[in-house]
């Protein structure tokens, strides 16, 4: 059975594809152990969304997983914090819908510039790990649209995901 931290993981692959990863690079970067790194990737392998042979993640599996996530990976609105922006509140959705003060979405942070209603990330790490990581960022923005948007917003999340596995193939990457 998946664990929210693997769809982390999943993305991490997804955006180390042109530079290469190593089990202890994804976890360095994404603040885990390296065995949690290699038990997600065991999972996402055995739920049919990662080829552990080619080392990539499969554009329409994991998609098809994402439509879901709000299902299975649940989240609601919480309280107001300093935060990252996330959902619609930050890239790329930031630029495609605006939303007023009261709907801002915030992974809670000291560091944040940004208040808003918290979202509990998909795992603990997540705002440090996002920090340096611009693309990681926005793919992880895009899946907490999915989890916590109106269905215009996951309809616009799933699309823009959809359009970059289809870039990143075109690409060879």
């Amino acid at each position: 059975m998946l664990k929210p931290q693997d769809v982390v993981v999943c993305l991490k692959v997804q955006v180390s594809k042109k530079r290469g990863w190593t089990y202890r690079s994804l976890a360095k970067e994404l603040d885990m152990s390296h065995s949690e790194v290699y038990q997600a990737l065991q999972r996402a392998a055995y739920a049919g969304i990662y080829s552990s042979e080619s080392r990539v993640i499969l554009a329409e599996p994991f998609l098809k997983m994402l439509r879901g996530l709000r299902y299975i990976f649940y989240a609601k609105p919480g309280r107001l914090v300093r935060g990252i922006p996330t959902a619609h509140s930050g890239p790329p959705l930031n630029n495609e819908i605006m939303a007023g003060d009261e709907d801002v979405y915030v992974w809670a942070d000291p560091e944040g510039a940004v208040r808003g209603q918290e979202i509990k990330p998909l795992y603990s790490s997540v705002p440090r790990a996002v920090k340096n990581e611009q693309c990681l960022y926005e793919w992880l923005n895009l899946v907490e649209a999915i989890r916590v948007g109106r269905p215009r917003e996951q309809k616009l999340a799933i699309e823009i995901c959809e359009k970059r596995f289809k870039t990143a193939e075109m690409q060879g990457n």
